[in-house]
């Protein structure tokens, strides 16, 4: 093939330089660098610590930022506000900033409940493996297994973790230091600090959440948390934390009457904070007392406005607190919602059933597993229905010494 016209004669230096191959070498995105936060394995989204290592775990990997996490709360509020806890320690351990939201205690209250950080040695219990004697074979110690039919079957790990290390661990028996709780930054919304006034014309918000809408938002624009103002300076999180939504202390009659008046008002909030939320590097956590709303159709709905949604069910005040099938744990975990940013599916937990548990220092969330050994609880059962048997049996006068059962 003959060369161009216009390049013959001319030397190597003067010719253009001509790209002969489409491939251009792939560069890595750069992403935000904030302490406290890391990048997604699915799909690169910035994820924080809930401060829970096995609620990371669930949720894959960890808190997306700009989303919201939905926490329905116990009958007794008392795990879901340990959890809003465990998230906010791990803001201020990370240096994050903090907006605290409530109606019924003082976000200042709050804060000074917050867990103590601790050690990893402390808190990460290895099993110590016993030393095995020299005159001990190893083939006696093969031999020493279970049943048969058990052997093959892979081990379950109850705990849930991953194998990279993300976040702290905390101790609830402890209050965190003053010195650690004053160098984050925090900013509060105490609902009775903050009169509202009805206003005439018709809305589909309360004017209590309209009001703490707009204190966020000016928050977020003020402290440049907004992804539109300019990277002046370096960035960070906002840490929302929102307590029990939808009660009455918020002058919303969701959770009292079976129709409410404002009964959309909490989900035009919840459209709006996600709205809020998608523009700016703030993460929330909210908590609703959804054992108090009547309407299935409508907590669904809150439900959908929500980005990840868990459900805490405890034992306290049940019949499952005295079974002796549920004495290792305290209460059910239902998983709602789980995110799907940026993909089509969403990553499922691998295991549904969950139950969480509160040890002396620190609260877990793990698979649940029914007890192996059954013979207590089985016989206890049988004396009762013989117990029941020869009342029904005295009764009729069928037999007098009340050890047989009825036959019809």
């Amino acid at each position: 093939m003959a060369a161009p016209v216009n390049s013959v004669g001319k030397p190597s230096a003067e010719r253009p330089q001509i790209n002969c191959t489409s491939f251009q070498k792939k560069t890595r995105s750069k992403l935000i660098s904030i302490p406290g936060t890391r990048p997604s394995v699915q799909n690169g989204q910035l994820l924080v610590s809930t401060g829970v290592t096995s609620l990371d775990y669930l949720l894959g990997g960890g808190l997306a930022v700009g989303t919201v996490l939905l926490i329905e709360e116990d009958r007794y509020d008392s795990y879901s506000r340990m959890i809003l806890k465990y998230f906010l320690a791990e803001g201020v351990v990370c240096r994050h900033e903090l907006f605290v939201a409530s109606a019924q205690d003082n976000p200042d209250d709050i804060l000074q409940e917050l867990p103590a950080p601790i050690l990893d040695d402390v808190a990460m219990h290895k099993p110590v493996e016993q030393p095995r004697l020299p005159c001990e074979p190893q083939d006696s110690l093969d031999a020493m297994k279970i049943a048969w039919r058990y052997q093959n079957l892979p081990k379950v790990q109850s705990a849930l973790a991953s194998s990279s290390r993300f976040g702290h661990y905390y101790d609830v028996s402890k209050m965190m230091e003053p010195e650690i709780r004053q160098a984050a930054k925090c900013h509060s919304f105490y609902l009775p600090e903050h009169p509202t006034q009805s206003s005439a014309t018709h809305s589909a918000m309360l004017e209590s959440y309209s009001t703490l809408l707009k204190s966020l938002q000016e928050v977020i624009h003020r402290e440049g948390f907004d992804l539109a103002a300019p990277m002046s300076k370096s960035r960070n999180i906002l840490r929302v934390g929102l307590h029990s939504l939808g009660s009455a202390l918020w002058g919303d009659d969701l959770s009292c009457q079976d129709n409410p008046t404002h009964r959309h008002a909490l989900a035009t909030f919840l459209y709006g904070l996600r709205a809020l939320l998608r523009s700016s590097l703030s993460v929330a956590v909210v908590t609703i007392p959804s054992h108090l709303i009547q309407d299935r159709t409508l907590m669904g709905s809150i439900t959908r406005l929500c980005d990840n949604a868990i459900a805490l069910e405890s034992f306290k005040g049940s019949e499952r607190e005295t079974n002796p099938l549920y004495k290792d744990y305290h209460g059910l975990l239902h998983v709602r919602q789980v995110p799907h940013l940026n993909c089509l599916t969403n990553q499922l937990p691998d295991h549904k059933d969950l139950a969480f548990k509160l040890k002396r220092k620190q609260f877990t969330i793990e698979r649940l597993h029914l007890p192996p050994d059954l013979s207590e609880t089985v016989s206890r059962v049988s004396r009762g229905e013989l117990a029941g048997a020869a009342m029904v049996a005295s009764a009729c006068g069928s037999s007098t010494s009340g050890t047989k059962h009825l036959d019809f």
